[in-house]
């Protein structure tokens, strides 16, 4: 039950309209009426048309492609309901950009996780709702509360639903070496064993298969990940496993980026099917026949209403 007397309001920009609205229709409540425009020369203003004042406010908005344009529109919605005296101002970014540059890789490399980070508290959010940051580290980055969701538990019955009858058949595969615990953590949701990739990258966006690392000849494959991007570790990894005698290659993440070549390359490569989370809007020339999307809203409207009640979040994360 919820304890105290404040209203809830949610809010979007531009980034998830669709999510924000099934959100919303979780809870009950409707999406706050606002105006999010472009003006000629490129600068955002938004214009919010309700009172806030002592709201407990739920700001959605993934910062995804274009990254920086939707950015700028969640700093300033956030800066707009803090000028108009709302009570608390979550941001909930499913996905979180520039999520990749959170350490210095070279000499005299930015942070830039750190800077959006800095930015987001700068602006005005009193907390984070988040969902399978890049590395989980990132929450230090922030001065203020970060509630880090899941996609795993939503993803994982799935596949525990696909394969529950014949665990001997299937193996859960981790595509490169940073996504081992993701992977395993899966692999002990779906009971089934758990292999790993090997791979060395040349350049950004560029990776070579090494080897295998794990018993995958005959075996049916998830390759499990926490985003596509340009699809090219996803792809390689399955030729790779399909070289090593593997039967069929699955492959599943949180977050479909998939930008440059990606559609093109998952339409020509041997995985099956690829499911991943609408943490990012996808348009419709995206969503081809390999790709399934599965649904967030109700886990984040789980998470907004465990907020707003003062309630633990950690229950998600199981």
């Amino acid at each position: 039950m919820i304890t105290h007397l404040k209203d809830i309001k949610i809010f979007t920009a531009n980034a998830n309209r669709k999510m924000a609205s099934k959100i919303a229709e979780n809870l009950g409540v409707s999406i706050g009426e606002a105006d999010v425009i472009t003006f000629s020369d490129g600068e955002i203003n938004i214009s919010i048309h309700e009172s806030v004042r002592g709201s407990d406010v739920f700001v959605i908005q993934s910062t995804s492609s274009p990254v920086n344009n939707h950015i700028m529109e969640l700093l300033i919605m956030i800066d707009a309901l803090k000028r108009a005296s709302a009570g608390r101002i979550t941001a909930v970014i499913p996905y979180f950009g520039y999520a990749r540059q959170d350490r210095k890789a070279k000499a005299r490399d930015p942070i830039s996780a750190k800077l959006v980070a800095d930015l987001i508290t700068t602006a005005g959010a009193d907390r984070v709702l988040t969902m399978d940051l890049h590395a989980a580290q990132i929450q230090g980055f922030f001065s203020i509360p970060v509630d880090h969701l899941l996609g795993v538990p939503i993803l994982a019955p799935y596949f525990y639903n696909k394969f529950n009858k014949r665990q001997d058949e299937a193996v859960v595969v981790s595509p490169d070496l940073g996504s081992v615990t993701r992977a395993r953590n899966f692999a002990s949701k779906v009971n089934l064993p758990l292999a790993i990739v090997d791979k060395r990258r040349q350049k950004f966006n560029v990776s070579e298969v090494m080897n295998i690392i794990g018993d995958v000849e005959g075996k049916e494959i998830i390759l499990v990940d926490d985003m596509i991007d340009t699809a090219g570790t996803l792809c390689n990894a399955a030729q790779a496993l399909i070289d090593s005698g593997a039967k069929d290659v699955y492959a599943c993440a949180t977050h479909g980026v998939l930008s440059g070549p990606a559609i093109e390359r998952i339409e020509k490569s041997l995985i099956k099917k690829l499911v991943i989370l609408d943490t990012i809007e996808l348009p419709p020339e995206k969503l081809i026949d390999k790709i399934e999307l599965l649904p967030c809203a109700p886990v984040f409207a789980q998470a907004i209403e465990r907020i707003y009640g003062d309630r633990p979040v950690s229950p998600l994360f199981l």
